[in-house]
């Protein structure tokens, strides 16, 4: 009997624009970067927030995400909360920043700064 193995799913997705995005980041990334750091603190009304960081070295239960500007480490404590989400980067007029398209997310504050699983 033969074992077969199926691809493992992307942690997160990432559109153009947010891979553009993080190539800029890395461009002009500070001394000692190897990358941004995807990571869901507890923080805000609804009790968890994206916070994009940039990060000197990777911990051992973080995935990478590698993009051709750049690698983005989703931290690991956070995996659960963002497998299969979408990550964009969106500017208008007013701001800019990255968006989330996260099917875990239960709710979210009227603000939109934070989310519940």
């Amino acid at each position: 009997m033969t074992t077969t193995t199926r691809a493992r799913p992307a942690v997160l997705n990432l559109t153009p624009r947010a891979e553009a995005r993080i190539a800029e980041l890395m461009a002009k990334a500070p001394e000692g970067a190897v990358g941004v750091k995807l990571s869901t603190p507890r923080r805000g009304c609804s009790g968890l927030a994206y916070s994009v960081d940039y990060v000197t070295d990777a911990k051992p239960f973080d995935e990478a995400v590698v993009t051709p500007g750049g690698t983005l480490y989703v931290d690991g404590a956070s995996v659960l909360y963002l497998v299969g989400s979408t990550m964009d980067w969106v500017e208008d007029d007013f701001t800019a920043g990255f968006v989330f398209d996260n099917p875990n997310a239960k709710g979210a504050c009227g603000c939109g700064e934070s989310f519940t699983v």
